[in-house]
């Protein structure tokens, strides 16, 4: 074992190789059962005499810290129950104070409640473990060694030739390989698309109700944001404030509604940003899982005056642990785009670039997501005429596409939703979702529920809406 000891200074060493490895086994860095460097080899590292280091180990076994083994060396017993906190005395260095206003990050989701409709998780059961093994052990196999050297900022030149060939065909996108820059998912676009265009103090308009982190990221940048009303035809064109440089939007498939903005709100979208020299940062999630109807243009490819920052991700249709997306943005912004993913944090982890790449490739990527649209749609249907139990208290709203399905309610769920996580049932209040006018609701996710639970799941929620937690 490595320790680190500081005897500069110090006059004691005896009492100095004493005290720190006390406070090293008392904070835990140093754990019990662990073994200690043999006297000799520490003193030689220390340049001390084998002596002095020796009287240390005797002092802390003389106080139960150590214990020796013949033939063995000597190790770390059970440390004291009380531990001194490792916090520092004063007050220590404070963030800036507009970070109070950001909420902590989410605790973990384990363990899984028994009825599980959180909005925005794919079926990881059905991830494909096995081919995904496979196409990081051949490129590890390989021994390529520019996959375990620093990357290009930009993404993996493979990866981005079949992103760009994936939403060309599937949405239509058209936009080569150099557009494309591979980023770890929507809250990480948006940071760097509000670096490379925003000041602090600019204007950005985000949806309300909608997706909380890019408006959070937003804010923590130091941008001011205007949520903006959504409508049955999306967000309101006419309620964007003025001076407003950047208005992130999820059209095809409205986070949380789900609505589809209508091509005319579309068209006098993309005008107003053309009039006030505005970006829109596209948000173009769950638009592989579409169940019916036929799907509507992307805001990019009615885009003929570079306005668009299109926003794509891999977490909904594979895994969130892949920190996988993607932008698709004007070659005017590019440069900077790359510069900007540089500075943050270089590249995305390049194997698994690599892997997506020839997965897509394969027509992996295309089978996974046909047989996951089959038993999304599954779910889906099976959500929709359970929640027709439902009438009197919520509406679904309707939806078609994507990995969850809102419904409004006359009164606040909250106390509903507290009522269900307590017995099992995790869902959200559609409430959560907004800023200004917080409507009543509830957003139901059936990515990560099985089939045969949704039902269950249901029936307990009706149970409790009946015994009057709602």
């Amino acid at each position: 074992m490595e320790i680190h000891i500081d005897l500069t200074g110090t006059r004691g060493h005896r009492d100095a190789i004493y005290r720190q490895l006390r406070a090293a086994i008392l904070a835990g860095r140093i754990r019990p059962g662990e073994a200690l460097p043999p006297t000799r080899e520490l003193a030689q590292r220390l340049a001390v005499s084998r002596t002095t280091v020796s009287a240390a180990y005797d002092r802390l076994t003389a106080e139960g810290f150590l214990a020796g083994r013949v033939g063995a060396g000597t190790f770390v017993t059970a440390s004291p129950a009380e531990r001194p906190s490792p916090v520092p005395d004063g007050p220590g260095v404070q963030p800036l104070p507009e970070w109070d206003a950001v909420p902590p990050p989410p605790a973990p989701f384990a363990p899984a409640p028994e009825f599980d409709f959180r909005p925005g998780v794919p079926d990881l059961s059905l991830f494909p473990f096995d081919t995904w093994r496979r196409l990081i052990t051949q490129r590890l196999r390989a021994g390529q060694a520019d996959l375990m050297t620093y990357g290009d900022p930009q993404g993996h030149p493979a990866l981005r030739e079949e992103i760009a060939r994936h939403v060309g065909v599937s949405r239509d996108v058209r936009a080569s390989a150099a557009q494309v820059v591979v980023t770890a998912g929507a809250q990480q676009t948006t940071d760097l698309v509000a670096r490379v265009l925003l000041r602090d103090g600019d204007l950005a308009a985000v949806e309300d109700p909608g997706y909380p982190p890019p408006r959070l990221v937003l804010g923590a940048r130091g941008v001011r944001v205007a949520p903006v009303p959504v409508d049955a035809s999306g967000i309101v064109v006419e309620a964007i404030p003025a001076g407003t440089r950047l208005v992130y939007v999820t059209p095809s498939h409205q986070y949380p509604l789900g609505l589809s903005m209508s091509l005319d709100r579309r068209l006098e979208l993309l005008d107003w940003a053309e009039r006030n020299d505005a970006v829109l940062v596209e948000d173009d999630y769950d638009t592989e899982f579409r169940y019916t109807g036929r799907p509507l243009e992307p805001l990019h490819s009615l885009d003929s005056r570079g306005r668009v920052v299109y926003v794509g991700s891999f977490s909904k249709v594979l895994s969130p642990a892949l920190r996988l997306g993607f932008l698709i943005a004007p070659p005017s912004l590019v440069p900077a785009l790359v510069k900007a993913r540089y500075l943050t944090d270089w590249h995305a982890p390049n194997v698994e670039q690599a892997a997506l790449a020839a997965f897509m490739a394969e027509g992996g990527f295309a089978r996974h997501v046909r047989r996951m649209r089959k038993v999304y749609r599954a779910r889906h249907e099976l959500l929709v005429r359970g929640l027709a139990s439902f009438a009197g208290f919520l509406t679904p709203l309707p939806s078609s596409a994507g990995l969850h399905l809102s419904a409004v309610a006359a009164r606040d769920c909250g106390p509903l939703v507290r009522a269900a996580r307590r017995r099992g049932v995790r869902l959200y209040s559609l409430g959560d979702f907004g800023v200004g006018e917080r409507r009543h609701g509830l957003v139901f996710g059936y990515g990560a529920v099985a089939a045969e639970r949704i039902e269950p799941g249901l029936a307990r929620l009706r149970a409790l809406a009946d015994e009057g937690a709602a």
